[in-house]
């Protein structure tokens, strides 16, 4: 999958504040979410409907009639954001490789190996 189609993939950081609400409260109304975020984040009853209608079109909200509002509850689990999120996070910064990244949560700062490939191709390295 190419790098642009990930990224779509991924709600912006507004969107996910909703998605995060709304996997705490399991299902909700727009005031009910907007609510919700308050304590984090002010946002207009109207900004929190557009978010809302955003994940509805991009498939990670569902969202039914009752009574005169809509009740919107989560369509993509935590578990599948996550998952999308860390393979972003690995093919942007670490080349596509879990195993650099790895590296880097395991050792912190260091920087990973760099690649057999490249100390036998003669290369200096210093730099790198």
């Amino acid at each position: 999958m190419g790098r642009a189609a990930a990224q779509k993939e991924i709600p912006p950081p507004l969107e996910m504040e909703c998605l995060n609400s709304l996997w705490r409260l399991g299902e909700g109304s727009v005031r009910k979410i907007q609510e919700d975020l308050t304590p984090r984040r002010k946002l207009a009853y109207t900004t929190v409907m557009t978010l809302l209608e955003r994940l509805v079109k991009r498939g990670r909200v569902a969202r039914r009639k009752q009574g005169r509002a809509f009740v919107y509850a989560p369509a993509a689990s935590r578990n599948e954001m996550q998952r999308l999120a860390v393979r972003e996070l690995v093919n942007l910064h670490f080349d596509g490789s879990a195993e650099r990244l790895t590296a880097y949560l395991r050792d912190g700062d260091a920087v990973a190996p760099i690649s057999p490939a490249v100390v036998e191709s003669g290369l200096d390295t210093t730099l790198l």
